[in-house]
């Protein structure tokens, strides 16, 4: 039985704009974050995802302005990552108004930073972001990569996601950069392979371009919320639609 599926629009962010590209690159502006959130809020999204994506290669911290503009504009939950560094990051970021933080490269470098964040926190306000990429080194075929993508880390994604638990992350965000942007649809086996490694909910992530995509992504992959991006900010599909295709197909989705 699959647990109540969520649908999560992702704002990447760039001086200011949204912005998408294709495996991490070429990006191309999408609009503005505030109209895009409201939006989304309208149209039924459960949740919103925003992503400083220049953040930890610029080496910086995120855009508070940003996270304070985006809060103030909606009422459903605000997951906020890039350049999360450390606990006064977490503090200042929620209390812009963020409802969770994803944390990824940080982690990576630093997993008592994870540990730490959920003591004082709370799992519920800690997510941690995996970028991976196929690798046939690794025992389960996808490696950690960090710094948006730019910096393999030799970390086996499956093993970082059991970690990721114990430590006390309460959701993990996995995104596969072979599929971001690609609209050719998620990444099963990387999602399946983190969504079977762990009993915290599983985001899918990068690669939505059909309504079947986000089926796929629950009984194939294993996801409880659905993030994606293009397809919405390029209206390619509409979020209403997403939620009846999967009531139609049998699963339970927030109204």
């Amino acid at each position: 039985m699959y647990k109540t599926i969520r649908i999560m629009p992702c704002l990447d962010m760039q001086g200011g704009r949204v912005v998408k590209g294709v495996h991490f690159t070429n990006l191309r502006d999408a609009g503005d974050p505030v109209l895009h959130a409201r939006f989304y809020e309208d149209e039924g999204a459960d949740e919103l995802a925003m992503l400083d994506i220049a953040a930890t290669v610029e080496a910086r911290k995120t855009r508070v302005e940003w996270v304070r503009r985006v809060a103030a504009a909606i009422r459903i939950p605000l997951t906020v990552g890039g350049g999360i560094g450390s606990l006064e990051d977490i503090r200042t970021v929620l209390a812009a108004g963020a409802t969770r933080v994803s944390i990824n490269t940080a982690a990576v470098r630093n997993p008592d930073l994870v540990r730490a964040a959920a003591g004082e926190f709370g799992a519920e306000h800690v997510i941690v972001a995996i970028d991976g990429r196929r690798s046939a080194g690794m025992a389960s075929g996808f490696e950690v990569v960090v710094a948006g993508g730019t910096q393999p880390t030799g970390t086996d994604a499956v093993v970082w996601a059991r970690q990721c638990e114990e430590l006390g992350a309460g959701m993990l965000l996995p995104t596969s950069m072979d599929g971001d942007g690609t609209l050719a649809g998620y990444d099963l086996a990387f999602t399946r392979a983190i969504a079977d490694a762990v009993t915290i909910p599983v985001v899918a992530s990068g690669g939505a371009g059909r309504l079947e995509h986000f089926y796929e992504a629950v009984v194939k992959g294993g996801a409880t919320v659905l993030l994606a991006a293009s397809v919405f900010h390029f209206r390619t599909l509409r979020i209403g639609d997403v939620k009846a295709y999967l009531r139609s197909r049998g699963l339970s989705v927030c109204p």
